[in-house]
């Protein structure tokens, strides 16, 4: 018997908003037992400003979970301490490897109520960390969203998180699409599956020109300086000033160290169902293609062991892991398309038109990196090498590690070969095309990387360094190399 189609209400996915929570995020606890949270919520950029931030969380009693009820209220929760803890870790001129019992006790209780992990995750900062300008807007305008919480209280931190809220919410309605999709396959409707992909590839080319806009107000500079720095885990930190990662201390005596990754883009459930509904296989940073193997030849997305992608799933609400679990299971359509490829064309049109606007998505991915990663870090190799090591080391942080490693190293928020996995995450994308053609389409090279384009910069930029560079992205480390480029990890 067949495994049963997932019920997006038995996950808390919404048919029309996706992973984004059906009911918007909270702006305000109601219980006025959680004021002092709030008065830390809205003074948070100042309290960075100012470094008082660790002053105040050192004095702050330890509050009881016990007056969040509903789930709006553990959310907003856990995106507070979420983004109190971070705060307090990275916002002196050392990193804090200890988070005291005011913040660590709570947050553990409510990642245990939500299934996450204590570390600020993409969940945190983008799908609970919104609200609509106009209520009778649509939150799948960037015109119409504002962020609840940010770091720098600038426009381009709420920009950078928006801009992913607008592509959750834009890509929401392809999930009950394509489990419509799953169901026809499984009927034998070639027909409905044709029309869904074909809506599918329609929808994914809306998500580009979202991501395409990323540049319009945030700002490059700002980003990697300011912004990135706040968004690290403690998952190889060592040269950031966490060597053993960081201490929860819930007052219990008896807390260990642990080590998370920060917020990424691969924690996007949206991103990741994509994937598995197309059948497409990711494999480890380096690990070559078995044309040979039965999950090829008959695309099934199998799942290798110490899989960085599969990773991510722990910093997935609960629900929603298990929800690409159960899609994992019941994923059909490429099964289906390879079946008539022979006797239907358009189907197989309609399928590979999918793979090359997922694709062509993670290409303007590859190229923001570029520009918010890649560039900056070159101009801060330049502007260290005509400083002081005093005034170098004065501030030990994400970004000084990027300057002061002995073979020049970037660091961010640790996990992966991020530029590698970019670009092969991006070509095990167009892997599974049916057609011949369409496979020489998605692989073919119209430039050299770099050349004369507006997110990746020119070739003179490219000469800044003739070493390789190595570095850590906003959730990976990369190896920047003329052959590779990326951003957050898709």
């Amino acid at each position: 018997m067949k495994q049963s189609i997932p019920n997006l209400a038995d996950y808390g996915i919404s048919p029309t908003h996706g992973f984004l929570p059906d009911a918007l995020p909270l702006t305000r606890l109601p219980d006025p037992y959680y004021n002092k949270w709030e008065a830390i919520a809205t003074n948070l950029q100042n309290l960075i400003l100012s470094k008082r931030l660790r002053g105040v969380i050192d004095r702050l009693p330890v509050l009881s979970t016990i007056g969040l009820e509903h789930d709006t209220e553990w959310r907003r929760a856990y995106m507070l301490l979420t983004f109190f803890a971070h705060g307090y870790i990275w916002g002196g001129d050392t990193p804090c490897d200890r988070v005291p019992p005011s913040i660590s006790a709570p947050l553990l209780k409510v990642c245990n109520h939500l299934e996450v992990p204590p570390v600020s995750t993409y969940a945190a900062s983008v799908l609970w960390n919104f609200k609509p300008l106009f209520v009778d807007g649509g939150i799948d305008s960037l015109d119409n969203l504002a962020t609840l919480v940010t770091f720098t209280g600038s426009l381009d931190e709420s920009w950078f998180y928006l801009v992913s809220v607008a592509i959750e919410a834009r890509g929401g309605p392809i999930i009950p699409l394509m489990l419509a999709a799953v169901e026809a396959a499984r009927a034998g409707d070639s027909t409905t599956v044709t029309r869904c992909l074909r809506a599918f590839a329609e929808r994914l080319d809306d998500l580009g020109e979202l991501l395409r806009r990323m540049h319009e107000n945030c700002d490059p500079g700002f980003f990697y300086r300011r912004i990135r720095t706040f968004l690290a885990g403690s998952k190889n930190m060592a040269d950031a000033g966490l060597p053993h990662g960081v201490k929860w201390d819930d007052g219990s005596g008896t807390s260990e160290y642990v080590q998370y990754s920060g917020p990424s883009n691969a924690q996007s459930s949206l991103i990741q169902f994509f994937d598995i509904i197309l059948g497409i296989e990711h494999r480890p940073t380096g690990e070559k293609r078995d044309p040979s193997s039965e999950s090829e030849r008959e695309g099934r997305s199998a799942v290798p062991k110490h899989n960085f992608i599969r990773d991510m799933r722990r910093y997935m609400p609960g629900p929603h892991a298990r929800f690409l679990q159960h899609v994992g299971a019941v994923a059909n359509i490429r099964e289906f398309v390879e079946s008539r490829r022979t006797t239907d064309l358009n189907l197989s049109i309609a399928y590979d038109a999918c793979l090359a606007m997922l694709r062509a998505f993670r290409d303007i991915h590859i190229a923001i990196v570029t520009r918010y990663i890649v560039l900056p870090s070159r101009e801060n190799r330049a502007r260290s090498r005509s400083r002081s090591p005093v005034a170098v080391r004065k501030q030990q942080n994400l970004a000084t590690a990027s300057r002061n490693e002995k073979h020049k190293k970037v660091k961010g928020t640790g996990g992966t070969a991020l530029i590698p996995f970019l670009k092969q995450a991006r070509d095990e994308t167009s892997e599974p095309a049916v057609e011949d053609w369409a496979k020489r389409f998605m692989t073919r090279q119209i430039r050299t990387s770099g050349q004369a384009d507006f997110f990746l910069g020119n070739e003179e930029e490219k000469a800044l360094g003739e070493e390789p560079l190595i570095a850590h992205g906003l959730a990976g480390t990369w190896n920047m190399d003329e052959d590779v480029g990326g951003i957050c990890n898709y």
